[in-house]
């Protein structure tokens, strides 16, 4: 920390004192958080880092950010207070409110950084203002329908949606949205032939600052699982800037007809990869708004890319916070760990990484992160992105590694921590309820009207994964088929009390029901061998499925 600290010493000797302090969250890296009369406390928490198997690139994200924004905050005339603590953030700024006094902070968004400063708050040590990193309020929230305006589940993101784009005006024209709709999803649907070429992602500069915290990380984080390389990082406000830039001009004119595709040749084919900093506030969600309204796009892309900014990332919000991480309310749990489905099973080795970590030493890597192949291409195609990444886009999170997990009845909140852990930009208001609420149908209809799964014909058809794959994806399963299928018909076999009841599973379920006999027998011995085999850590071939078994 040598080059860090040296610098900060060096900006705040020039600055004097202020008269009050404002805590900033490791989320809430922008000006706009900071008073133009306060100093500046940012705390770095080990025991936070440690909490979880986070990605190394996650905490490098996280980590140097913080850093690099305090640099900025004292270069810009303000004196910055830089605390590692040995204990949890309360810990430390009870200590920074004893010298400096009373200190606020907005609003966190995470309910896990709300929890650790509680006490503070209770012994006035620390007073806690709006958070200003939002477009909507929790009043769009409560006025965008029935149910909302009666503070209870269902909520529904196009409602929100809706709602939203009429107070602000945006892609309207009047009272009607421009183009005759307000979502073109449907036409969002593409798959990809290869053209036009996707983009590379920016490659960015590792500075002194940055490079120190890679080293922390390989020294105190090495156990942690993934991939470190610090070029692929934007840790610097004018990296942010850098890197919307490269989006407007390089995925944004594309982003909309292949908004849902997959493909081996590009992790994020024409998706911004924005969510990393812009959950960090490196970014404000109203600068992106603001500018994409102002490109002349073609209005599927910038449509599609508004809703999944001021839709789903502010709905899921809202959802998080009338929920309290889903540990109250319809569809919550106490222990936030809703499962409607009734599902327990294991996450399998496969969702962590099977092969060396590139650069690493891999022996020091706990042996709970250490994977195996799954023998599916599309899961582990995502599952080493993920990995090499920490990142991937949002169809891959939904339809393969969300569907997948589904599909076996892995434990929602297993698979919700694991997304926690592994993706740079997942937090508990986002992470929890695109797969508590979405990816796994755990919190029941609170949110969504139905579970997002499929069989293999959804795969093959939006990607090219299947191309790849010792299994075919239009053959019976016993006979080199994929099992996904299979898996799809038992997952409805399984859960039929509960899915007869949901109204956009009227159809599948009535197909389900005429399945015969020893087709479903058929099924549930397939999910039973994928349990077995995945459980073990072995990778799935053709073999397992045919009529005499192993």
């Amino acid at each position: 920390m040598r080059s860090f600290t040296r610098q900060l010493a060096a900006l705040n000797a020039r600055t004097p004192a202020p008269s009050r302090y404002v805590y900033v969250a490791y989320d809430q890296l922008h000006d706009t958080f900071v008073p133009d009369d306060a100093g500046v406390i940012v705390v770095e928490c080990p025991q936070k880092a440690a909490r979880r198997p986070y990605h190394r690139q996650k905490l490098a994200l996280v980590l140097a950010n913080g850093r690099h924004f305090a640099l900025e905050q004292a270069a810009r005339g303000r004196r910055v207070v830089h605390i590692v603590s040995d204990g949890d953030f309360a810990h430390a700024l009870r200590q920074a409110a004893a010298t400096h006094g009373p200190l606020s902070c907005a609003r966190p968004a995470e309910r896990e950084l709300r929890i650790d400063l509680q006490p503070l708050v209770d012994e006035g040590a620390l007073r806690v203002t709006p958070h200003p990193g939002w477009v909507s309020s929790d009043a769009d929230f409560l006025a965008s329908s029935p149910s909302a305006a009666a503070g209870g589940p269902p909520w529904r993101m196009d409602a929100f949606y809706r709602a939203l784009r009429r107070r602000t005006g945006w892609l309207m024209e009047g009272d009607k949205p421009r183009g005759g709709r307000f979502s073109f999803d449907g036409d969002n649907r593409q798959r990809w032939p290869g053209t036009p070429a996707a983009p590379a992602p920016p490659r960015f500069v590792v500075d002194d600052v940055t490079a120190e915290v890679g080293e922390l990380i390989l020294r105190r984080y090495s156990s942690h699982p993934g991939t470190l390389d610090l070029t692929t990082l934007p840790t610097t406000a004018d990296d942010a800037t850098a890197l919307w830039t490269w989006a407007k001009a390089s995925c944004l004119p594309h982003f909309g007809p292949f908004e849902d595709a997959m493909a081996t040749a590009s992790r994020g084919l024409f998706h911004t990869r924005l969510s990393g900093v812009l959950n960090l506030h490196r970014l404000l969600p109203r600068q992106i708004v603001d500018d994409v309204l102002a490109l002349q796009l073609p209005l599927s892309s910038q449509e599609g890319f508004l809703r999944q900014v001021i839709g789903w990332r502010e709905f899921v919000h809202h959802v998080h916070e009338r929920t309290d991480g889903f540990t109250r309310g319809p569809g919550s749990s106490p222990d936030g760990a809703p499962s409607a489905l009734g599902a327990h099973e294991a996450l399998p080795q496969a969702f962590w990484p099977s092969s060396p970590t590139p650069g690493t030493d891999d022996v020091v890597i706990d042996a709970r992160w250490r994977g195996a192949k799954s023998g599916l291409s599309c899961l582990d195609r995502v599952v080493d992105d993920v990995w090499a990444e920490g990142y991937s886009h949002h169809i891959t999170r939904l339809m393969v590694l969300a569907n997948i997990a589904t599909l076996l009845d892995v434990e929602p909140r297993a698979l919700t921590d694991w997304f926690w852990a592994a993706y740079v930009d997942a937090f508990d208001w986002v992470v929890e309820p695109n797969v508590l609420g979405m990816g796994t149908f755990a919190a029941g209809d609170v949110m969504t009207t139905k579970p997002y799964v499929a069989g293999s014909a959804y795969v093959d058809k939006m990607s090219d994964y299947c191309g790849g794959c010792t299994f075919r994806p239009k053959k019976p399963v016993d006979d080199g088929g994929c099992p996904l299928t299979s898996l799809y018909w038992a997952f409805l076999h399984r859960h039929a009390d509960v899915l007869d009841d949901v109204d956009r599973m009227k159809l599948p379920m009535a197909s389900a029901r005429k399945r015969t006999p020893a087709q479903k027998t058929a099924d549930e011995r397939v999910y039973a061998i994928t349990r077995r085999v995945l459980g073990a850590g072995e990778p799935l071939a053709p073999r397992h499925f045919l009529a005499s078994g192993r």
